[in-house]
């Protein structure tokens, strides 16, 4: 499968300061997240190195790497594999969501200043246009947009932190969505609490969002007994 990516240098062990194994396994992690391979798929390293342009060795090194965070599966004699999401596994990563991103609500509604406030405007404007225009691709990479500004912009660093070993997980779930009407409907009011900077507001709209889109994934997967 060819990578809809930009081939780096087969001699750089480095792109822009950063370990070229660190910008592999975010390629794969995002292409993960996203659907470029679904559960199940075999991540061949040869295929990848080709694919990337570059040695097997980093290709290696980020698969060894996603295995930790557990996207990848690193069986005997067929190599990675893509983990499947399990629903115990999902339903784990709502109670994360349900507790964090309620935080998230009220520290960015309690600090937010104006600039701030023009960004997640405008992130919320994308995923307005990406629903006029159709394109529910558009609006799956809006809804993880919104998400990712939310948490940046409680200015928290240790939050942050707390999430970064979740971040391709959880991309993984915001793209989950089908009903984005809904998911946007409850984007502009949780823009308008914190406009309000009205942060139990925030909080209270922050926590049924959670619990929204808990139900529509979780109840659309199927139950343990089909899991490999």
């Amino acid at each position: 499968m060819e990578l809809p990516v930009q081939p780096a240098s087969p001699s750089a062990d480095h792109v822009d300061d950063v370990p070229l194994r660190d910008v592999i396994r975010e390629k794969i992690r995002t292409g993960i997240a996203e659907g470029t391979w679904r559960p199940g798929t075999r991540l061949v390293e040869r295929d990848l190195a080709e694919d990337f342009g570059v040695s097997r060795v980093p290709v290696r090194e980020a698969l060894r790497a996603l295995e930790s965070e557990g996207f990848v599966e690193l069986l005997p004699r067929r190599g990675a594999v893509v983990r499947v999401l399990t629903r115990s596994v999902v339903e784990d990563l709502f109670d994360i969501r349900q507790v964090l991103e309620v935080l998230a609500a009220r520290l960015v509604a309690e600090r937010i200043d104006d600039e701030g406030l023009a960004q997640l405007a405008a992130s919320v404007e994308h995923g307005r246009r990406a629903l006029d225009a159709g394109d529910h691709s558009w609006a799956g990479t809006a809804n993880t947009a919104f998400h990712e500004d939310l948490l940046r912009l409680t200015g928290n660093d240790s939050l942050r932190a707390v999430l970064q070993p979740l971040t391709g997980r959880l991309r993984w779930l915001f793209r989950q969505t089908t009903d984005h009407e809904r998911v946007q409907s409850e984007h502009e009011q949780l823009l308008a609490a914190i406009r309000m900077r009205d942060a139990e507001l925030a909080a209270a709209v922050a926590l049924a969002h959670v619990r929204a889109s808990r139900h529509m994934v979780v109840d659309g997967m199927p139950g343990e007994a089909s899991e490999p």
